[in-house]
């Protein structure tokens, strides 16, 4: 889960977008291509099995299992990046240059997990990967890199390497309860103090809230560093009702937490040239406007370039419903109401207890409707 900031005012920059140049306008056309932000989980492998877990996939691996999700990123994750837009940046209406044009700024990409520092991966996969990003921007405006890791498989060696490759943050993300053997506010303190320890020596700085200053820092050099866990207090802190989070009864998601009008969730994914935008994509190449993933995939990036999947879901409905940061609306031309949505937008625990969230609804009519029509999305009517 992507984590770097607070997702505020992406409608109203969508709708100064779309006012001045129409939907999907002509600035961003050529090499003017890009999101502000892409979230590759690159590998399902993982040394833990929380409790929390928005996805089951994410668990430790043995044997044949493990040489197969190992021989999966290996084999797609070049493939992915190949397909990424060729210029990764993206446009800040709310920073106009003096001709009064949006003001340009480069892009970044989270790689993460699982956790991408395990020996199984992080050799095979994570740094031929940052090599190939690193290559493929390196003459197109470059690129912020962000690692995403629980944090405590992190050594100084592996640090320095992950410096050297130009990664442009770390963001250490398994400072919560649920994180066994960081689970208690001692070991917390204790790996986030030596973690500190090792970046304040090399320099790095507390990453920037502001994505532009980070891009700016970019520039000369800085790199940077980010703590976060699913406290209660946090963004995260209701858990996503996904995965092992929603079979053990964690998430105390309510119809009041809109997840798809959020950061990580589907916002602003549909306008991949402005800011705001940012898609999730998987180990096996299937891209999502959301790091909770609905039902089905937009499409698949390790076959086909990112920019056009997206394009191809520009104007329907159902999708720029979630772009928009409205679930609620988005069966309407096949059907579904707003309050038959809602309806559909519960499910029962396995405890028996009825549960609400708008992510169900979606979850439904993915199922019911979207499923039943096609698998190639391409092919679902615009009403």
């Amino acid at each position: 889960m992507s984590a770097f900031r607070s997702r505020r005012g992406c409608v109203s920059q969508r709708m100064v977008a779309v006012g001045r140049l129409g939907a999907h306008g002509k600035m961003g056309r050529g090499k003017r291509t890009g999101m502000e932000s892409i979230y590759f989980v690159i590998c399902y492998l993982c040394h833990r099995t929380c409790v929390h877990c928005y996805e089951d996939r994410f668990r430790p691996y043995h044997g044949e299992d493990l040489a197969a999700v190992i021989a999966q990123s290996r084999e797609t994750a070049p493939r992915v990046i190949a397909n990424l837009p060729e210029r990764l940046s993206y446009l800040d209406w709310d920073t106009l240059d003096a001709q009064g044009r949006p003001t340009e700024h480069r892009g970044r990409i989270i790689l993460a997990g699982g956790e991408v520092l395990l020996d199984a991966v992080r050799e095979p996969v994570l740094y031929p990967a940052i090599r190939q990003l690193q290559e493929k921007y390196r003459h197109q405006g470059g690129v912020d890199i962000l690692v995403q890791t629980t944090g405590d498989v992190l050594t100084e060696k592996i640090l320095d390497e992950l410096l050297a490759l130009g990664v442009r943050s770390l963001s250490i993300a398994g400072l919560d309860a649920y994180h066994k053997g960081l689970d208690t506010p001692e070991a917390q303190e204790r790996l986030r103090s030596k973690l500190l320890g090792w970046f304040v020596s090399r320099g790095m700085m507390p990453s920037p809230e502001d994505p532009k200053q980070m891009a700016a820092g970019g520039h000369q050099g800085r790199q940077y560093f980010h703590f976060f866990g699913a406290t209660p207090d946090s963004w995260i802190g209701p858990l996503w009702p996904r995965g092992r989070a929603l079979q053990n009864e964690l998430s105390v998601a309510s119809m009041g937490d809109n997840f798809c009008n959020r950061w990580s969730g589907g916002l602003g994914f549909l306008d991949y040239r402005n800011a705001g935008s940012e898609v999730s994509i998987e180990p096996d190449g299937n891209v999502y406007p959301c790091c909770l993933k609905t039902k089905l995939p937009l499409g698949n990036v390790a076959a086909e370039a990112l920019e056009a999947i997206l394009q191809r879901h520009v104007g329907n409905p159902v999708y720029e419903a979630i772009s928009m940061g409205h679930p609620e609306r988005m069966g309407i031309a096949h059907g579904w109401s707003v309050e038959r949505f809602l309806q559909n937008s519960m499910t029962t625990l396995p405890s028996g207890k009825p549960y609400r969230n708008l992510c169900v609804g979606c979850d439904r009519f993915h199922e019911e409707v979207l499923g039943a029509m096609s698998s190639d999305l391409v092919s679902i009517s615009m009403g």
